[in-house]
């Protein structure tokens, strides 16, 4: 599908036969990689942007990738789209973006350790501090985490992704 035609511009031809057989594959094969041709024809429904200066081997396994279910974009092309996406997308939740509170680093190093079932002495060791500090951090780990006790605290913060 080339982007500008007589009667019918490539992305309205796109998006009517997509409309009509959804199972078509379309790549667009054209001179044109303004951002609003590119996403107006994906958004479309075409599988595949690819600028007419290709050669007749890559044309020809686009239309292999393409025919085999796969997309193929062009890479100056596919660098706008993930530019776009990137822009789009929502920043990244921080694994325990779920908390009231977020742990701090310390908590969450304590937090580590106490998952692989060390006892307070032996993370006091580990990190050089007192074992009452990791008492302290214990509770505050426990009161962010929103549990009673350690074995709950090392669940939670596997459904977390902490550890």
């Amino acid at each position: 599908m080339d982007i500008r035609m007589p009667g019918m511009d490539g992305v309205e031809a796109t998006r009517r036969l997509r409309e009509r057989w959804p199972e078509a594959r379309v790549i667009i094969l054209t001179t044109f990689d303004d951002d609003e041709y590119v996403f107006e024809g994906l958004r479309a429904g075409a599988l595949g942007y690819l600028l007419k200066d290709v050669s007749g081997r890559e044309l020809a396994e686009a239309i292999r990738v393409v025919a085999g279910g796969g997309a193929l974009i062009e890479p100056s092309v596919a660098r706008k789209v993930v530019a776009e996406f990137a822009r789009l997308a929502p920043p990244a939740r921080s694994p325990d973006a779920g908390l009231p509170e977020p742990l701090t680093e310390r908590e969450l190093e304590v937090l580590r350790l106490l998952a692989q079932g060390l006892s307070n002495r032996e993370i006091a060791q580990r990190l050089f501090l007192a074992e009452g500090t990791v008492k302290n951090y214990v509770t505050s780990i426990l009161t962010k985490l929103g549990v009673r006790d350690r074995t709950q605290a090392a669940l939670r913060a596997r459904e977390l992704g902490l550890v």
